[in-house]
């Protein structure tokens, strides 16, 4: 039986600009190549989980708008349950601009009819039993807080993506069973900017978790290092896990399906050794493709690099 999955998060309309340099201030600069698709961590995180064998409801808000009408058909089309994806009266759908360069992004969002999701939202989509949450940053800060405590009261374990960068209040909320910045979430969460010296590079990287730990309560703290790989810190304990090498096109949702990947797989199974390798080569193939959704590899891709 498929874990059920709850995700609460952010859903936007992406564009995606291809650009052979950022261009200064007050430079114009032609785009090589543009298009527009699905994205926003809480809905790339859905889809993921969807994708690699979770039963996934998502919680969110679009716009009463063109774009809002096709993330809710895209997000189906994915079997994905939107029962409890809502419209705002007020605002447009959320909004982000992706500057791509030459295998690097640059990301602006606009939160737009994500800053209107409500408590009662929330309230309503933990009316049907789920086996865990998934959570990221990419929504207003009382509305994280409130869902994190609806999962805690109900005994429902949740995984906290804590992106995008932010000091985000952690003693606010209750333990989580999983919480996984990148360096940069890491460094703005800690102060400490990781870095790895040959003679004990992930001596820091244990420092970085201890403080995320004291500081949220998780279980386990599970670094996403990007080309330097993962780091899983647990009762005192750091392993360092390998990167895969790969031609970075796009890292727009590589973390994104690192999170997504990692939370199927420890629900389903239970075992965080495999989850952790499991979303190091999800995450690394996601970085292979252009684009946010459209890049997340199949359940099959992933199982062949594990084996």
């Amino acid at each position: 039986m498929s874990a059920r999955i709850l995700v609460v998060g952010s859903i936007n309309m992406d564009l995606l600009l291809l650009t052979p340099r950022i261009p200064l201030s007050g430079e114009t600069l032609v785009s090589e190549e543009y298009r527009f698709g699905p994205g926003g961590k809480g809905a790339n995180q859905a889809v993921a989980c969807a994708m690699l064998g979770g039963d996934v409801t998502f919680a969110g808000k679009v716009g009463a708008d063109d774009f809002g009408l096709q993330l809710r058909r895209s997000l189906f089309s994915k079997n994905v349950n939107i029962d409890h994806l809502t419209a705002s009266k007020e605002k447009p759908s959320g909004f982000a601009v992706i500057l791509l360069e030459d295998g690097n992004n640059r990301i602006i969002s606009h939160l737009a009819a994500n800053s209107e999701l409500t408590k009662t939202d929330i309230d309503r989509a933990f009316t049907r039993p789920y086996d865990g949450m998934v959570i990221n940053f990419e929504l207003p800060q009382e509305i994280v807080i409130h869902a994190c405590w609806q999962a805690h009261t109900r005994g429902i374990p949740y995984i906290l993506d804590a992106g995008p960068a932010i000091d985000f209040p952690l003693e606010k909320i209750p333990a989580p069973l999983i919480i996984s910045p990148n360096e940069t979430e890491a460094a703005v969460m800690t102060g400490i900017e990781p870095s790895f010296r040959e003679s004990n590079p992930y001596a820091q990287c244990a420092y970085i978790s201890e403080v995320l730990r004291k500081r949220s309560g998780a279980v386990h703290v599970i670094l996403k290092l990007g080309e330097h790989g993962a780091y899983h810190y647990h009762d005192g304990q750091g392993v360092h896990y390998p990167p895969h090498t790969v031609k970075a096109i796009d890292p727009t949702a590589a973390g994104d399906v690192f999170t997504a990947a990692m939370a199927v797989q420890y629900l389903n199974h239970g075992d965080i050794p495999r989850a952790v390798r499991y979303a190091n080569i999800a995450g690394a193939l996601t970085a292979t493709r252009s684009g946010a959704q459209g890049s997340i590899p199949t359940a099959s891709m992933i199982e062949e690099l594990l084996r």
